[in-house]
């Protein structure tokens, strides 16, 4: 997802019956410093499967999110409860992302990255993985396949030593079949 996507979705957005999360709205800030909420990136929702593992953190966190948001006196019982609220129980400044980033990163002597950096690291291991460019493509919401390639492609140290053993396993199944 995009940080704008993942700062306005909702418990609604989220099913965990069919490990499943709509992606149907953005935010991002005004000129005037003011959130403000849209539908989805080129008007166009999509739903995302996830991993159960991904699944059983975010049910945790919504059971820690009650907790807490109780705790302030907040509810968090509306559909449209944020996933991601701050302390007010309102939209997390697109910033705060970078500021969890940089926490982490010095805590645990990391190399730098940017939040955004995380979604095309994330493309790349998708890549790596061997999902498909239209299988990407439509997991990160782009309209046009070009975005992807040339945004989003960034060939691993692994991807490219694996480059010569494709070729090579591929001679060699050439030389079998003529064998």
């Amino acid at each position: 997802m995009r940080k704008g996507e993942a700062l306005a979705l909702t418990w609604s957005d989220i099913n965990f019956e069919d490990n499943e999360i709509r992606i149907n709205k953005h935010f991002h800030v005004k000129k005037d410093s003011k959130l403000f909420v849209n539908i989805a990136k080129n008007r166009k929702s999509r739903i995302i499967k996830m991993d159960s593992s991904t699944m059983e953190i975010l049910r945790d966190w919504r059971i820690r999110q009650t907790h807490e948001n109780t705790f302030l006196g907040y509810s968090t019982s509306s559909p449209k409860q944020l996933v991601f609220n701050n302390e007010y129980n309102t939209f997390n400044q697109p910033t705060k992302t970078r500021k969890w980033i940089v926490q982490i990163q010095k805590k645990n002597n990391l190399d730098k990255i940017t939040t955004h950096g995380l979604r095309h690291t994330y493309c790349s291991l998708l890549f790596e993985a061997g999902a498909t460019i239209p299988e990407v493509q439509e997991r990160l919401g782009h309209d046009d396949v070009q975005t992807t390639m040339n945004i989003y492609t960034h060939i691993t140290k692994k991807a490219k030593e694996n480059t010569i053993q494709k070729f090579t396993d591929y001679l060699d199944k050439l030389e079998d079949d003529i064998e």
